[in-house]
């Protein structure tokens, strides 16, 4: 089933005229509106879930014996089984069934949060420490389901403008990251806590009958290729480098910053949400705007993903700041570096999906929602690995060696990164100026050789 308004099928995000965003209906159909609302639900949804924890779940779990290495890893086994999910959701999302796998897993996800609320009556030491891995685990595979079925299902609907809706969309999951901190914040306060989770859990399981209504199915064929050919080409194998360094980055503020700001401020849990505002909320505004100049401009997504790598760097180096620069912690510098790296991370996170989803295009995969389900899977799964390996290593070096020292660290994954990615793009570029006056070259000779006989 193509999606509305293109009578041919999608094609490749800003490869010639088909991708240009003219060709693309003004008005949105009655179809496309429903996908949007559906992705916007859970990306709203399983963002507020997802950081509701970050303001006073690892003081609660620190009371219930668990060590800042411990809650690093409770933090981090949801992004590893999130990466084993999504490899699964998104090479079977033809025989699955794109919306039933949508329905299920906002219906599973609200579910397993409910039961996180009730994890406080547990008791403390190893059962509550298990619990806590068990929860988090279905509620990792439950959203791999949701969120890979939403990229494809968005894919699927906006072949031309992928980019521009996936950034568009990032506004519901910065609101969700806006929300969740404070609103969790507020209510355990008030509370105590079982009321954030359960609140946020019965939101959820109310969107479910709504996109069971709204939500458009979509049929394809099963595909010829797989996973491994995708993330074998080169240019994945770098982008897939991007994204670890990207999620590693978040990752790694859930289990730590919230610790800082309690220890080096003396904030309140409430108004510690407050300070992850900055992030969401620079995040939010900036990614629509670079979605837009993604699929308007696609020649200039390389110059988004390295310069948007490299910023990041600077900004885990100074989040501490790093010991070496002498520069005295402050409250207010903190957010201000906050607010930029969410600029710099909707630079470097939008154009990547596009990214691998031209690559593939080019490099012989079919158009077709089976393609579609393994880049989504594929952006989902290292998406995961960076998330678990940020909470998890960033747990433990904060324990041994400070906030300051192992921010520095993290920022220096994303230089890495940052740097990989632009030898690349100027590698290739070298390559194609070769191919291209080899093969003028070589047009010249055919030519000579043609007009040869009719000389003599």
């Amino acid at each position: 089933m193509d999606a509305p308004g293109d009578a041919e099928g999608p094609r490749p995000p800003g490869d010639g005229p088909a991708g240009s965003t003219r060709e693309t209906p003004r008005r949105l159909s009655r179809e496309q509106l429903y996908v949007l609302i559906s992705a916007a639900s859970v990306n709203l949804g399983s963002m507020m879930c997802y950081s509701i924890l970050g303001p006073f779940f690892p003081r609660e779990a620190e009371k219930k014996g668990a060590s800042n290495t411990i809650i690093g890893m409770i933090f981090g086994c949801y992004a590893l089984f999130e990466l084993l999910a999504s490899f699964v959701f998104g090479n079977y999302i033809v025989h699955i069934g794109a919306k039933f796998m949508f329905i299920a897993g906002m219906f599973v996800s609200g579910g397993v949060t409910i039961l996180f609320g009730i994890l406080d009556q547990v008791p403390e030491g190893p059962i509550f420490i298990a619990m806590c891995f068990l929860v988090r685990v279905m509620d990792a595979i439950s959203f791999a389901a949701a969120i890979t079925a939403s990229f494809s299902i968005l894919a699927k609907a906006f072949p031309n403008n992928v980019a521009t809706v996936l950034g568009s969309l990032e506004i519901f999951s910065g609101l969700g990251l806006i929300l969740g901190p404070p609103v969790g914040g507020f209510l355990y306060q008030s509370f105590g806590y079982e009321v954030p989770f359960i609140f946020l859990g019965c939101i959820v399981l109310l969107m479910v009958p709504l996109n069971m209504y709204i939500l458009p199915s979509y049929e394809s064929d099963p595909g010829q290729h797989s996973f491994w050919k995708l993330i074998s080409l080169p240019k994945v194998g770098f982008l897939v480098f991007i994204i670890n360094s990207l999620s590693s980055c978040f990752g790694f503020l859930d289990p730590t910053l919230s610790l800082f700001v309690l220890e080096k401020f003396n904030l309140p849990a409430g108004y510690v949400g407050l300070v992850f505002l900055g992030l969401a909320l620079s995040y939010a505004i900036s990614s629509p705007l670079f979605g837009l100049l993604s699929d308007k401009k696609p020649h200039v997504r390389k110059w988004l993903l390295v310069f948007g790598n490299l910023i990041t760097a600077g900004c885990y180096m100074l989040l501490g700041p790093i010991p070496i620069l002498h520069i005295q912690s402050q409250l207010l510098l903190l957010v201000l570096i906050l607010v930029v790296h969410g600029i710099s991370a909707g630079m470097s996170i939008i154009p990547t999906f596009p990214e691998i989803l031209s690559c593939a295009y080019e490099n012989g995969f079919e158009e077709g929602l089976s393609t579609l389900g393994l880049v989504s899977g594929l952006f989902s799964a290292m998406w995961s690995v960076g998330a678990f390996i940020g909470p998890t290593l960033g747990g433990f070096l904060y324990e041994k060696i400070g906030f300051e020292w192992a921010a520095a660290i993290q920022g220096l994954w994303a230089l890495i990164s940052g740097l990989a990615m632009g030898l690349f793009y100027v590698l290739e570029y070298s390559r194609r100026r070769r191919r291209s006056k080899y093969l003028t070259i070589l047009s010249t000779e055919e030519e000579k050789t043609a007009l040869l006989p009719n000389e003599l």
